[in-house]
């Protein structure tokens, strides 16, 4: 049952993240944009996790957040910077 509740709720946070990310895209809120993308990557990681890949230790987990965290960022930025020239 516990297997169950996890993935209800792994599959709630995708989607409200994924809402999140939307409604920061079309409002202009980065913020709320930023948000809605790492939560969306937390269920993702969190999914793996649950689906007991072995192949992945919780070395190369981290460097997959960190990974996506720093992607998210830098893309932020640069459109800041983008925004900024115009």
């Amino acid at each position: 049952m516990a297997d169950f509740k996890d993935k209800l709720n792994n599959s709630k946070d995708k989607i409200v993240g994924e809402v999140k990310e939307k409604v920061g895209k079309v409002t202009g809120n980065e913020e709320l944009e930023l948000k809605g993308k790492i939560q969306s990557a937390k269920s993702d990681i969190k999914e793996k996790i649950n689906k007991d890949d072995i192949g992945k230790d919780m070395h190369e987990i981290k460097e997959d957040i960190a990974e996506k965290i720093n992607n998210i960022i830098d893309k932020n930025k640069d459109k800041k910077y983008n925004k900024e020239d115009k």
